[in-house]
């Protein structure tokens, strides 16, 4: 497969995925993160990221520095957070397929791995903690992503998943019925690039299906209530389409159409919206890898 057909991440291409290119996309996700990480770093303490998990129940091992890798990092929005928040002496891991992209997230007490997350030059029960952060979503083939997640996380460690679902994205007053055609468009597009914007809904049984065990999920939600409705604008607003029209999958008059419904939003005093995310996760059993026979 070629790059300059299609990116090296799947369906996503750090460079179009909004106006402005790499440097906008770089501003765009540490907006993301700014948003919603507080939240999803609740769940992940609840799901116990951080904790050695030695090797497997019923072992007389002493708890250690546990190791948590950060699959599809990208450049390193989440890293640093995640640096700042777990304990001291994690080993803390950020890989991604893109090597240029990854170089962003280099920093101190951060390893950076350059690895097709399908493909892991790690040993077999090597982690603790696998977090997978809007990655499936452009991955063609998430069950082989997270097979080698099982593979490389210890007997007992967890894998935590958090994805959209283009159909539970949120809820926004008001709303703007005739921008529907425009969403579906947007992810139409995502889709014939090997990715799928409703992968949220399958994520437990993704899961399942990969051979973990205690599966849950876990919605969180961001609003303006919390924050500025400017700061949604990164995620919202229209430079996340002006790719599209560049690609032919868009005509000037639907982003036209956005930008203007963005502006009303966004000018009125009781606009209100609410992004929901889905994180999924799972332990990881005893016994053999989902790729060893009997």
């Amino acid at each position: 497969m070629s790059t300059a057909v299609r990116p090296v991440g799947g369906s996503y291409d750090p460079a179009r995925t909004t106006g402005g290119g790499l440097a906008a996309e770089l501003d765009r996700l540490e907006a993301q993160a700014a948003l919603s990480f507080p939240e999803e770093l609740r769940i992940l303490r609840e799901l116990g990221i951080g904790t050695d998990t030695g090797t497997g129940a019923g072992t007389d091992t002493a708890p250690g520095p546990a190791t948590v890798l950060e699959l599809g990092a990208g450049p390193g929005a989440v890293t640093r957070r995640l640096r700042a928040a777990l304990p001291a002496g994690t080993a803390l891991i950020a890989a991604d397929i893109d090597g240029g992209l990854l170089a962003h997230a280099a920093g101190p007490g951060v390893t950076l791995l350059v690895a097709d997350g399908a493909d892991l030059p790690m040993p077999d029960a090597s982690v603790d903690f696998v977090l997978l952060r809007y990655v499936l979503q452009h991955v063609p083939d998430p069950a082989a992503v997270l097979a080698e997640a099982r593979r490389v996380l210890k007997p007992g460690g967890r894998v935590a998943c958090t994805e959209v679902d283009s159909a539970l994205w949120g809820a926004a007053e008001p709303s703007y019925p005739e921008l529907a055609g425009v969403h579906a468009k947007m992810a139409a597009a995502q889709r014939a690039d090997g990715g799928d914007r409703s992968i949220g809904r399958r994520l437990p049984r993704l899961l399942r299906a990969a051979g973990f065990d205690e599966v849950v999920l876990r919605p969180f939600a961001t609003t303006n209530d919390d924050h500025p409705t400017d700061a949604f604008a990164p995620q919202l607003g229209p430079q996340r389409l002006e790719p599209l029209v560049a690609r032919g999958v868009l005509s000037l008059a639907e982003l036209a159409l956005a930008a203007d419904r963005w502006n009303r939003f966004r000018s009125d005093p009781d606009a209100w919206v609410m992004l929901l995310g889905l994180t999924a996760a799972a332990t990881a059993p005893a016994g053999r890898g989902p790729q060893e026979t009997a």
